[in-house]
């Protein structure tokens, strides 16, 4: 980098962490991560060893300052925040994928994008140690094409967060209705934890969240072992006596059921968005962050399989999304009651990476980014009212999709691919563009990632084709529980599943 657009002390950010006199070094105010070098971000060495090239703005230089309570997440405590990120309303839709794809593709898409998705959360690593002023993803986009790309991630990114935290909402309302027999009006029960969720992401800092994710770990974890118990000591809900289990181990969906089923599992891993926000946090990054992220695969990946194929094999025909339905009545109230936290944990997580990112943009365009990690009056009132209108957006989709598989997968389609696949995908690109022929290595690394660019272009035209086909199928189907939006309409599992209760 020119040396006119560095300070006088700039920050080294390596393998070892920032150097000793990072945290009291001067920097020029007029610095901004959206400028650019003149060099190529690729120095011909492993990424590892490639040197920061930005300085970052005033949130960044706040946050890093002697007196700052942030920066204080170590690799257990992002671990448990990624887990409640990733390892929540993802799985409750993975046996009826299984259903519908049949058990060994199922299994095989499930273990082989937990491993793609592993690789693009390293490929975001890259970008951070090369530029580690980034506080989300849409900065680093930022930096790859200027303030007008930012402007439309930054969008999808929002998007995508308030679709994800309504189909959190939704499930719960779900859960209410099926714990109190559709005691009140379905949207007062999208209203409560909509309510609910705004209070929790009132704390400003990613602490909280991990403190929060030892409760939500539990939560799933007990939630679906008590399912997989009561369907191994007794029969699934809906079924008659004397039922025969039909178990598809290879399925024969149409497109558009086969591609919905695939975007739901996408859908699990719908946590890299979150990323680069806690790794902002992280005291050491470059060190923690992939051995967080192995955590939470090795968590991940088994889980998943285990409790999509273990459901379904006992559930057969009968399985349900949310999957906790499938169990018999009251172990599935049980079940829904015990899982509360992580649907709750899941709002918390993607709803405060939401409101953060607003929250520096709102600083930046009011030209007070220096007053990020202070408690002024000033700094809340931003912070809780841009939560408030958050939460409030979340609420209206929720009502206006009110139904589970259908909101995940458009999700999906629209978004998560990108966020989970595609955007590591052009980092790569603008990291390595160079040289990404350079030898057989590079060329194999860029053959993968312009695949995974294409592959994430496909999802999100083929699947959103399939996504609004699935949920026009559904709206006009004379079973569906929950038939128009903004509705009372009980949308209880016993409902969907015609049981009476």
């Amino acid at each position: 980098m020119q040396d006119s657009m560095r300070g006088p002390d700039t920050a080294r950010y390596n393998n070892s962490g920032y150097d000793g006199n990072y945290r009291n070094s001067v920097v020029y105010q007029e610095d901004d991560i959206s400028k650019k070098s003149d060099v190529s971000p690729y120095d011909g060495a492993n990424m590892e060893k490639v040197e920061s090239e930005r300085q970052g703005s005033a949130v960044f230089r706040a946050t890093m300052s002697e007196d700052s309570s942030y920066k204080t997440l170590n690799r257990w405590q992002a671990s448990l925040i990624y887990i409640t990120n990733q390892v929540g309303i993802g799985i409750l839709s993975l046996p009826t994928a299984m259903q519908t794809l049949g058990l060994v593709p199922c299994i095989i898409t499930i273990i082989g994008m937990g491993i793609l998705v592993t690789y693009t959360a390293y490929v975001l690593l890259q970008f951070f140690r090369r530029y580690p002023t980034v506080l989300n993803c849409v900065d680093c986009f930022r930096i790859i094409g200027g303030q007008l790309l930012a402007i439309v991630v930054g969008t999808a990114f929002v998007l995508n967060l308030i679709l994800t935290c309504a189909s959190s909402i939704i499930t719960m309302s779900i859960a209410l209705n099926s714990l109190s027999e559709h005691a009140l009006c379905t949207i007062l029960f999208i209203l409560i934890p909509a309510i609910v969720s705004w209070l929790l992401c009132i704390p400003r800092k990613m602490k909280f969240m991990a403190d929060f994710g030892i409760i939500a770990t539990i939560s799933i974890f007990a939630a679906v072992l008590i399912v997989m118990i009561a369907l191994g000591v007794d029969d699934p809900n809906a079924a008659p006596p004397g039922w025969d289990r039909e178990i598809n181990i290879v399925g024969n969906p149409t497109f558009a059921q086969g591609f919905t089923a695939v975007l739901n599992i996408a859908f699990a891993y719908a946590g890299n968005q979150a990323f680069v926000t806690v790794m902002a946090e992280m005291r050491d990054a470059s060190r923690d962050f992939m051995p967080s992220m192995y955590i939470l695969q090795i968590f991940a990946i088994p889980m998943y399989t285990i409790v999509g194929a273990v459901i379904y094999a006992l559930a057969g025909q009968y399985t349900t999304s949310p999957a906790l339905g499938a169990a018999p009545i009251i172990p599935s109230k049980i079940a829904y009651g015990i899982l509360l936290p992580t649907l709750l944990g899941t709002s918390l997580v993607f709803g405060h990476t939401s409101i953060k990112y607003i929250f520096v943009e709102v600083l930046r365009m009011k030209k007070i980014e220096h007053e990020f990690d202070r408690n002024t009056k000033r700094t809340w009132v931003i912070w809780i009212g841009i939560g408030t209108v958050f939460w409030i957006l979340a609420f209206i989709l929720a009502n206006a999709i009110p139904i589970f598989d259908s909101i995940l997968s458009i999700s999906s389609a629209l978004f998560v691919s990108w966020f989970t696949f595609g955007i590591s995908g052009v980092m790569w690109l603008y990291l390595n563009w160079d040289v990404q022929f350079k030898n057989w290595k590079k060329t194999s690394m860029a053959i993968l990632n312009w695949l995974i660019i294409v592959l994430t272009l496909f999802m999100n035209g083929a699947g959103l084709w399939a996504s609004i086909d699935q949920l026009i199928a559904t709206f006009n189907d004379p079973n569906t529980p929950v038939s128009s939006s903004f509705t009372c309409a009980d949308n209880s599992i016993w409902r969907q599943l015609g049981v009476e209760v």
